[in-house]
């Protein structure tokens, strides 16, 4: 092994054994000689060696250790270890940024001749890598409707070799049967990865239901506070190894050792957060389902959820997100989104602050009017995203300017 990046999963680790927020807190730290409490942060493109011999060893593969950060770097080791331990995964690699980690574990172990199955509710970003970019390699896509089981299997070829799905979905929060999607694909010869950035670690284990591949946009929960963006993707040894790290050595979407340490500070605190922005996220849509301006609300904590009974089979918990459409069309969602004082609008999701966004004119403004309508993103849909705010302030907030909408 060329560097500890690497070579970290298959290490024992003394706190694999600790319940998750224990891991948040000490997993993954290399200490230097100065013996420092946080963890350090090593702001270095390189690395040196005592001698010529020790080099040659080193990019041999003889002398584990770093040789460069674009490869690996000490503090982005620390963030990726604790990842790995949380998601209790074998191996996972950090990427500058969400999409850079969807794409280089969908990409990556393509070939051009090979065919992918996606569920077409996700990401605006996603579905431009899997509609536009795939095809400018050779490669092939079937998009189905997530939640109808059969489809996935209809649309599985001998040259399948990826299926993918977000759960829950962004932005209407369908949530999907990973279980028996990762059956389908298995049975098809393929892999399964699932961007679990809605669920977080803390309230979905794909990996345990089936699945192969975990991505995630670090951005959201994981740094929580708005800061800096990364990525990661988690796996076993064989598919990081075989696919992800050389992918990555060699293309350089590598995650910024200063970011890797906001993401460790971040993780720190990533259970404690999660748990208060359900909560309270919790709390608020069972107000919103009730208010006249609304007519339809989704939220996976709910019994009305339309999934309901898959929420409870494969989440711990509901969201930090709640999806809801506000009677009068666009103008009467702009008039609401006009109306909020606390809550502010933004594109991102999973901040301390809530956040509020109008799916049709931002994510997902680029897909057409009846793809949009397919999917549940009417002009009047809202995607809410619950901060650290008290509950009843953020009620207020929500319903005063539904009230004025």
């Amino acid at each position: 092994m060329s560097d500890l990046s690497k070579a970290a999963p298959q290490s024992p680790s003394p706190t694999a054994k600790y319940r998750p927020e224990t891991r948040l807190v000490h997993s993954g730290v290399l200490r230097s000689q100065f013996g420092e409490t946080s963890e350090g942060l090593f702001l270095t493109q390189g690395f040196v060696y005592e001698t010529a011999e020790a080099c040659e060893a080193r990019f041999k593969g003889e002398d584990p250790g770093f040789i460069y950060s674009r490869f690996s770097n000490p503090t982005t080791a620390m963030f990726e270890r604790r990842m790995i331990e949380l998601e209790g995964a074998e191996a996972g690699r950090s990427t500058a940024t969400g999409m850079a980690a969807v794409t280089t574990a969908i990409l990556a172990p393509l070939r051009a001749g090979d065919h992918v199955v996606a569920a077409k509710a996700m990401f605006g970003s996603c579905r431009f890598v899997i509609e536009d970019l795939l095809p400018r390699y050779g490669i092939t896509s079937t998009l189905v409707d997530g939640l109808d089981l059969e489809q996935w299997r209809k649309a599985m070829r001998p040259n399948t070799r990826t299926c993918f799905l977000e759960s829950p979905t962004n932005p209407t929060l369908d949530v999907l049967d990973i279980s028996a999607i990762a059956e389908i694909s298995h049975d098809g010869g393929a892999r399964l990865i699932v961007d679990n950035v809605f669920a977080t670690p803390l309230w979905q284990s794909p990996l345990e239901l089936g699945a192969d591949v975990v991505v995630y946009s670090a951005t959201k929960h994981i740094d929580g506070q708005g800061r800096c963006l990364g990525g990661m993707i988690l796996s076993s040894n064989a598919f990081i190894d075989e696919h992800i790290h050389n992918f990555l050595r060699q293309t350089g979407p590598s995650l910024s050792p200063f970011n890797a340490w906001v993401l460790l500070k971040g993780l720190e605190t990533l259970a404690v957060r999660v748990k208060q922005q359900t909560e309270s996220a919790a709390k608020i849509a069972d107000v919103l389902a009730a208010h006249p301006k609304i007519s339809r609300l989704i939220y996976p904590g709910r019994s009305d959820h339309p999934q309901a009974a898959t929420v409870k089979k494969q989440m711990h918990a509901g969201s930090t997100l709640i999806g809801f459409e506000v009677k009068g069309d666009k103008a009467g969602a702009f008039r609401f989104l006009n109306g909020l004082k606390l809550t502010r609008i933004s594109n991102n999701l999973g901040d301390a602050k809530s956040l509020v966004t109008h799916p049709a004119t931002t994510t997902h403004q680029r897909l057409p009017i009846p793809a949009r309508a397919e999917l549940g993103i009417s002009e009047g849909f809202i995607r809410f995203s619950t901060g650290l705010e008290h509950a009843d302030d953020l009620i207020e907030d929500l319903t005063a300017a539904l009230d004025r909408a």
